[in-house]
């Protein structure tokens, strides 16, 4: 009987020992999933403060981690992240090469998980362009029409997004300074070849960009300023050429693409 009851009392006690495991897993397990829902945010809020203060290594590094996610705001942040690391001095022309193809990767996959996100599109096109810096003149020129496309796209997902209206800017002055080889390669990759004048450019699309900029802050990016006063050059209107260019040099220079410009 003594047996009995000690055997019994011991099953009580390991009964309400596992009944208190149970509970703590379900509390633990729910608390999980309450840090799940917040954990998407709480890593983009990260990754934002990081890139204003220019923390281009510690940005990867956190952005990395997430690179088999499902969210796309993630993604295309870590390939313009992946982009900017590619960007840097310190970086070796292998590393260079290797992040230039993972940024792509990352932006493609963005735009499997969310087509509308204007972020995708653009940085798509952006990878893509950089990309064809390593597999030669005809691919890139054949990759043209497609970037343009994303980057029209992006623009129609969010208008007032300036960065992206400079790219097709940026596009458009690419299209109107093209050496005539490189015309010819561009006559047999299309029945109808990609074409820009810079009064084409100068009409469409740095106006828009002036008009979206001014409601927000002209000086937004310093290879704005240059194309600008690049433009203006080929325009023959060397006093606006001479004033963008000015502010160009004079922007303060926080990436490595602003030393560069």
């Amino acid at each position: 009987a003594q047996v009995l009851r000690k055997s019994l009392q011991r099953g009580v006690v390991l009964s309400t020992g596992s009944f208190l495991v149970y509970e703590a897993h379900k509390l633990i397990s729910g608390i999980a999933e309450v840090h799940a829902s917040f954990k998407v945010e709480d890593v983009i809020e990260q990754a934002d403060y990081l890139y204003g203060s220019g923390e281009t290594e510690k940005l990867y590094r956190l952005l990395v981690q997430h690179k088999n996610s499902d969210d796309a705001e993630l993604l295309w942040r870590l390939a313009r992240s992946s982009r900017d690391l590619a960007q840097l001095g310190s970086t070796s022309a292998e590393e260079k090469r290797q992040l230039t193809y993972d940024s792509l990767e990352y932006a493609k996959k963005a735009l499997e998980k969310n087509e509308s996100n204007f972020a995708a599109h653009k940085w798509y096109g952006i990878c893509l362009s950089d990309v064809g810096d390593y597999e030669g003149i005809k691919t890139k020129i054949g990759n043209a029409i497609i970037i343009k496309e994303h980057f029209q796209r992006a623009v129609e997902l969010n208008p007032k997004d300036a960065t992206t209206i400079h790219l097709i800017g940026v596009w458009c002055y690419s299209f109107a300074d093209m050496p005539w080889y490189q015309r010819k390669i561009a006559a047999t990759l299309f029945a109808t070849p990609p074409t820009s004048t810079f009064q084409e450019y100068a009409a469409n699309s740095h106006l828009k960009l002036f008009s979206c900029l001014y409601a927000a802050d002209p000086n937004f990016y310093s290879k704005n300023l240059l194309f600008l006063g690049k433009t203006y050059l080929k325009l023959n209107n060397k006093k606006m050429a001479l004033l963008w260019l000015s502010k160009a040099k004079a922007y303060p220079a926080q990436t490595e693409e602003d030393k560069q410009v």
